[in-house]
């Protein structure tokens, strides 16, 4: 990220061969903070999970870090290729292996990740018929080629069917409303480990690739120059923060309100992207960063709790804080970013798409943040005010019980049937360690914000104001 800020872009000709005739890898400020931030939820995760790993995909622990690193491979090479056919390869590679990752710890998974493969793959035909439409017109794949070709017939009907496939079909894949249905099922119903690994990561490198759309193929020139669609999708933004709080607030598992939650925060990146200023992309693209991070250290204590209580439905969490103070303090350090209240990189990231929204005069979009914030509190105050004031009754906990997230054995370790004496206590060290370390991230973040704004704002084009 330094040497991309004092020296521009990396550029990397795969085999040696130029564009428009090879592929090519090529790194600017925007994808160098996505590519850090994504590579570092892969670390925690993977360092921090291992005991988890081993209880819920017992026996199956290779197949596991396998699909981890094909999953993480393809959400880097998205970030980082330049090639849009190329970035369709690697959308595929992250969803089949995304696919498996959901659907191999949790029986219950099975009908939800089916309904997920369906609909992501809708969304990655539309992908690849916009990037078919390009190619028809323009005769090459080169994101930056594409930009040159693309520029003298920007208004002709086939450009802009391209776009517009291609627009949706990330729309899809991110799960921003109204097409999220398939999303909160697929993570509550996996594995916590799939889950800290996928939901922090996912939905933002598709939000990534809208924005390197905007940015570099069709260029904020064209991309904003059609009021109808930029209003509409604002509007999406806006309908996917209020459903994603409605949702969350309905949720009485506590790794659904942490899903749902995440279609809230899709609202907001959608939003600032298409708000079509220096400052709501600038905006969206920190939110990515920081919300990342955030989700990952949330997604982490939902691991530690379902570690030590084998479920984690809101009503056990009750005892929670006396038993396992470090989990949950961690944890309130991942709500409090989420919530948005600094100097936690939510703060930031929110205040920069507040300011864009009030300068556009995009009202409900603004309302739409302020409200979601306020759900936030209320979602996790009701979570500590269960794990802090109500007392673990006799003969409910589970202490390290062998059961599913669903309520089921998964026939390993100790077995709690309802009955079993609680034994609750903190998580193994090394999932509490690396808890502990994205917690401090989120702060961190937030202090390195000038310097990520200066990062983010050396990859925009100079047109865009």
């Amino acid at each position: 990220m330094v040497h991309v800020l004092e020296h521009g872009p990396v550029l990397y000709k795969l085999a040696g061969w130029a564009a428009p005739v090879g592929i090519t890898y090529r790194v600017d400020g925007l994808n160098a903070a996505v590519l850090a931030v994504m590579s570092v939820v892969a670390l925690y995760v993977i360092a921090g999970t291992k005991p988890a790993v081993e209880r819920e995909h017992f026996g199956k622990e290779p197949a596991f870090y396998t699909l981890a690193q094909l999953a993480l491979c393809g959400h880097l090479g998205m970030t980082i290729t330049a090639d849009a056919f190329n970035l369709y390869v690697l959308l595929e590679i992250t969803a089949l292996s995304g696919y498996a990752l959901l659907a191999i710890g949790r029986p219950r998974a099975y009908h939800a990740v089916l309904n997920y493969l369906f609909i992501g793959t809708i969304g990655a035909s539309f992908y690849l018929l916009g990037v078919g439409l390009l190619y028809i017109k323009t005769g090459t794949l080169d994101m930056l080629d594409l930009a040159q070709r693309i520029q003298p017939i920007a208004q002709e009907p086939t450009i802009l069917a391209g776009f517009a496939l291609m627009v949706l079909g990330m729309l899809i894949k991110m799960a921003c409303f109204p097409v999220h249905a398939w999303l909160p099922n697929a993570y509550t119903f996996s594995s916590s480990t799939a889950a800290s690994l996928l939901g922090p990561m996912t939905t933002k490198v598709m939000v990534y690739v809208v924005l390197r759309m905007v940015l570099t193929i069709f260029t904020p020139d064209m991309a904003y120059s059609m009021p109808a669609m930029t209003d509409l999708l604002v509007w999406a933004g806006t309908a996917a923060i209020i459903v994603g709080a409605v949702m969350a607030l309905a949720a009485k598992d506590f790794k659904r309100m942490l899903t749902c939650i995440i279609l809230s925060e899709v609202g907001y990146m959608v939003g600032g992207t298409w708000l079509g200023t220096r400052m709501g992309v600038t905006g969206a693209a920190l939110h990515l960063v920081g919300d990342a991070m955030m989700t990952v250290t949330v997604f982490l204590a939902a691991a530690c709790l379902t570690h030590q209580l084998g479920r984690i439905q809101l009503t056990d969490l009750k005892g929670a804080f006396g038993k396992m103070p470090v989990t949950m303090g961690a944890m309130a350090v991942g709500a409090i970013a989420m919530i948005g209240v600094p100097p936690t990189c939510g703060f930031f990231s929110k205040w920069y798409l507040l300011r864009a929204g009030m300068e556009q005069q995009q009202y409900a979009y603004v309302v739409a943040l302020l409200l979601s914030s306020l759900v936030n509190v209320i979602l996790f105050f009701r979570v500590f005010e269960i794990g802090f004031f109500e007392p673990m009754k006799a003969g409910h906990g589970h202490g390290t019980a062998g059961h599913g997230e669903d309520g089921h054995s998964d026939g390993h370790g100790s077995h709690g049937d309802g009955h079993d004496a609680i034994v609750l206590q903190e998580a193994p060290f090394s999932m509490v360690a690396v808890l502990i370390v994205a917690a401090i991230s989120c702060i961190a973040l937030g202090f390195a914000t000038p310097w990520l704004v200066d990062l983010i704002d050396s990859a925009l084009p100079p047109t865009l104001l």
